[in-house]
C-alpha cells in the first residue's frame, strides 16, 4: 500500500482513492477518563477492516482535530456501528464534548514533503490538483 514512512504523529500515505473522516471537537473542562477512552478507541479503530491510520491534535483550549483514514465508505459505516465505539461516542456526547463536527471526504490526491527526502516526495509547483 504505502511506500513512504512518515514521522510519528502522521498517518502513512496510501494510494488514493480512500476516505477521510474529519472529527473536529471542543472538549469540556476536566479529564474524567477521556485520555484512556481516546487511547482505547484509537487501538480499537486500528483493528477494524479498512482502517488506514489517523492523525490527531488538540490545542490548550480543548479544540481538537482528528482525521482517520479508511479504505471504503462501508468500512466507515461498520466503525460507526461498532458497539464499543458507539458506547464511547454516547459517553463523549454526555461528558467530554461541548460541540463537534464530523465530515467525510474522499481523498483523490495525496502527497507530502520531508526534509530528509530533499523534496523527492513533493510533486512540485506544477502538480495538477484538478481531477
Amino acid at each position: 500500500m504505502s511506500q513512504h514512512r512518515n514521522p510519528p504523529g502522521f498517518a502513512r500515505r496510501f494510494q488514493p482513492p480512500y476516505y477521510a473522516v474529519i472529527f473536529t471537537s471542543q472538549r469540556t473542562p476536566g479529564e474524567a477518563g477521556y485520555g484512556a477512552a481516546a487511547a482505547q478507541m484509537a487501538e480499537l479503530a486500528a483493528q477494524q477492516p479498512g482502517y488506514l491510520g489517523a492523525e490527531s491534535a488538540r490545542d490548550g483550549d480543548g479544540l481538537g482535530l482528528t482525521v482517520s483514514y479508511w479504505r471504503t465508505m462501508e468500512d466507515i459505516a461498520a466503525w460507526r456501528r461498532q458497539l464499543e465505539h458507539a458506547t464511547t461516542r454516547d459517553q463523549g456526547r454526555a461528558q467530554w464534548y461541548s460541540h463537534y463536527e464530523l465530515r467525510v471526504a474522499r481523498v483523490e490526491r495525496a502527497y507530502g514533503w520531508d526534509r530528509q527526502d530533499d523534496g523527492a516526495a513533493d510533486p512540485g509547483p506544477d502538480y495538477d490538483l484538478a481531477p
